[in-house]
């Protein structure tokens, strides 16, 4: 179980690595990480004898992934954190039914931000010479195509490995594909290519399981116009744009004139939903563009459209504290913003937290403050569900932490942050979502239960072997080799 980059040697359930989304450079891990993955490695092997089990099979039970939790808390509390913490009990480290009740419940999971590459995609013409977007990830599945000649490793990034670690190798049930922002010519690491999505649907015998975003960067000539044609041949379900993104480098607000277009098509369209990258910045270019500072501005303008704020703002290596209003970044922007405008807690706006939770899961203390604050101020029916998968290889992972992460007793009621009740969980995972993206009752009741993943995944669930890779950059090189196509 061993892959390149990993200094430790072997995978963890949980899998605590520098690994991005690809939109931000990976930010080393700290002492108290390394301490965490070496206490989980060791308390790993020591179970697995204890259980007369090989590690491999101990790492891939709900036991093997307690143990990796339990190591984590272990780790920061010696650092002095404790302000969130998985509430595990020591038992379920050895004790296979106990970690199953607390790691593999059965709460129902729409995760609202997934991508995959299409393999052979017009963007892969576009790429410069010599530029090999995620080739690394060839050492850690060492699939059949990886040693195809060019880019014939990407086949391992597309429908079917995105297909195996959403829907069978975690509990996710809906998942929401989305984009990344590029030109018109070449869009990368996307699935707006109607044979990648017909290939998906095909797949999931249309059973509703999955539904698309609309690209829209509106200050770039064309995508106005391309949001007619997206709607007409799409079941687009929301608009997906990225304020800081711009064809010459310069981003945009949602209230200036290129913001404001777009939005009053999507009011014409009937698509009345805005998902919007703010946070996770790409860079110092345009970054005033990646906060969010314009959505209370917009959402209180237009109360008739849902704003959807994917990451939620959060600034990747500057920890999450009690709310500030001077800070003019991170969530703190968010819920300024919102306060300024009079927008309330429950109101049109939405925080979504895909690569947000995934990087919070190694910084507890800033996981309960920047969860506490969205449950606060933004509502606890308003937070969403995200795991930016498959850049982080199957999003179990998140799922399984989520389900037992906890804010204390002290941060709760110092700062008025609710505790994570299973009802709080039920809604971010999921029932939340389904009121945004309007689900079908039918598609719960009928198709989710009898369609052919439902099936698959019970049978794959007898003889299952995750993989606990991630495909995203790991180093500043693999970030900048990705980056290398110009987009």
């Amino acid at each position: 179980m061993r892959y390149r980059n990993d200094p430790e040697g072997t995978r963890l359930p949980i899998k605590l690595d520098t690994t991005t989304n690809g939109e931000f450079a990976p930010i080393p891990l700290a002492p108290v990480h390394h301490r965490a993955r070496r206490l989980a490695l060791d308390s790993a092997t020591t179970n697995a004898r204890r259980l007369n089990l090989t590690r491999r099979s101990f790492l891939v039970s709900a036991c093997g992934a307690a143990t990796a939790l339990l190591a984590m808390n272990a780790a920061y509390a010696t650092g002095g954190r404790r302000g969130g913490y998985y509430d595990l009990p020591a038992a379920a480290a050895l004790d296979m039914q106990v970690a199953r009740s607390e790691l593999d419940r059965g709460e129902f999971v729409f995760d609202v931000q997934g991508h995959f590459v299409s393999p052979t995609g017009a963007w892969t013409r576009t790429l410069p010479p010599g530029a090999e977007p995620l080739k690394s990830f060839t050492d850690l599945r060492g699939c059949a195509s990886a040693s195809a000649p060019g880019l014939g490793y990407l086949q391992c990034l597309g429908a079917d490995a995105f297909i195996k670690d959403v829907f069978l190798d975690s509990d996710t049930d809906l998942v929401v594909l989305s984009f990344v922002p590029s030109t018109r010519k070449g869009e990368p690491l996307t699935i707006e290519e109607a044979a990648a999505t017909a290939k998906i649907v095909e797949r999931m015998e249309g059973t509703h399981r999955m539904l698309l975003h609309g690209r829209v960067n509106p200050n770039q000539e064309g995508d106005l116009d391309g949001m007619d044609e997206l709607a007409a041949r799409y079941p687009i379900a929301a608009w997906k744009t990225y304020t800081q993104w711009g064809p010459d480098g310069k981003g945009f607000f949602l209230d200036d004139d290129a913001g404001i277009a777009m939005i009053e098509k999507a009011r014409k369209l009937g698509i009345r939903k805005v998902a919007v990258h703010k946070g996770l910045p790409f860079g110092p270019e345009s970054y005033a563009h990646s906060t969010c500072v314009d959505i209370g501005r917009v959402a209180k303008r237009y109360p008739d459209v849902s704003f959807l704020v994917y990451h939620a703002g959060f600034v990747p290596g500057k920890p999450e504290a009690p709310y500030d209003p001077r800070r003019s970044e991170g969530i703190d922007a968010l819920i300024t913003s919102l306060r300024d405008n009079g927008v309330r807690p429950g109101a049109n706006v939405y925080a979504e937290l895909g690569s947000t939770w995934r990087f919070l899961m190694r910084d507890p203390d800033s996981a309960a403050h920047a969860l506490g604050k969205l449950f606060k101020y933004v509502g606890e029916d308003n937070v969403l569900w995200g795991t930016d998968s498959i850049w982080y290889g199957s999003p179990q992972d998140q799922i399984q932490a989520f389900r037992v992460f906890q804010i204390s007793d002290a941060l709760a009621e110092k700062y008025g942050y609710p505790k994570i009740t299973p009802a709080l969980r039920a809604k971010v995972f999921g029932r939340n979502a389904l009121r945004v993206y309007s689900i079908p009752e039918d598609v719960l009741k009928k198709h989710l239960v009898a369609d052919s993943v439902a099936g698959e995944r019970l049978a794959y669930r007898e003889r299952a072997d995750p993989s606990f890779v991630t495909y995203g950059p790991k180093t500043r090189r693999e970030f900048l080799n990705l980056k290398a196509w110009g987009g």
